[in-house]
């Protein structure tokens, strides 16, 4: 599978979302620099097709299908769209997701499917305070336990801290298992991740494109 985004802008004149090209498809990792509050979040919306650009386009296979965008690529972590709770026990967010992906759901199922992973001591834990790569796990593995998809489209995992070199090889590792893997990061994390020395040479390794600034006229376009 191969996603494609031309020339999309989002605000006017490109203010929430400045022209961009990215191209993320089955094997690959590639991470997107997206500075600000909003822009990750937009950023990723677009790319797993939940919402439109003001233009360019967004294909999936060569097709602009956004039904097919949102079955096949999951939407990971976006702030205030996907991200869970951070108040909600690690336990609580794999029960929900089992149900969301057809499975046994009780607490016995979340712990089992979390001990299978080496979390089952987070069960009870809030999932805003476990460590960021374990988050980044779970989170991912559980977007992948729905039939369908084939992409991760992960939204700014550095904000939670910690090192970027540990979620961007579990990002590395779900592209080497065939998934397409869009992560949307900020310049720091950006930097870090473009001098690991095991993706210096890399398929994995892909920086899309720099952000400017959000004005309030375009934060109110986003809204």
């Amino acid at each position: 599978m191969r996603v494609a985004l031309q020339s999309i802008t989002k605000g006017r004149r490109g203010q929430v979302l400045p022209t961009m090209d990215i191209v993320f498809e089955c094997g690959h990792a590639r991470f997107i620099r997206a500075e600000t509050e909003q822009r990750p979040t937009v950023l990723g919306l677009i790319a797993s097709g939940r919402m439109r650009p003001d233009s360019g386009t967004v294909t999936i296979d060569g097709v602009a299908d956004a039904g097919a965008l949102r079955r096949r690529v999951a939407l990971v972590d976006a702030p205030a769209v996907s991200d869970p709770p951070p108040d909600v026990a690690v336990g609580a967010v794999v029960g929900e997701e089992l149900m969301f992906a057809g499975r046994p759901a009780t607490p016995r199922h979340a712990r089992r499917w979390l001990r299978m992973l080496g979390f089952d001591d987070l069960i009870r834990t809030p999932i805003g305070v476990i460590d960021p790569a374990a988050r980044v796990r779970i989170l991912c593995e559980l977007a992948v336990l729905r039939a369908e998809v084939e992409a991760l489209v992960l939204v700014a995992p550095d904000r939670h801290g910690g090192r970027p070199d540990g979620w961007w090889r579990i990002a590395s590792e779900f592209a080497d298992r065939g998934y397409a893997v869009l992560v949307i990061v900020g310049g720091a994390a950006a930097a870090v991740i473009s001098t690991m020395p095991e993706t210096v040479h890399a398929e994995h390794l892909s920086d899309a494109g720099a952000a400017a600034q959000i004005t309030p006229a375009a934060e109110e376009d986003a809204r």
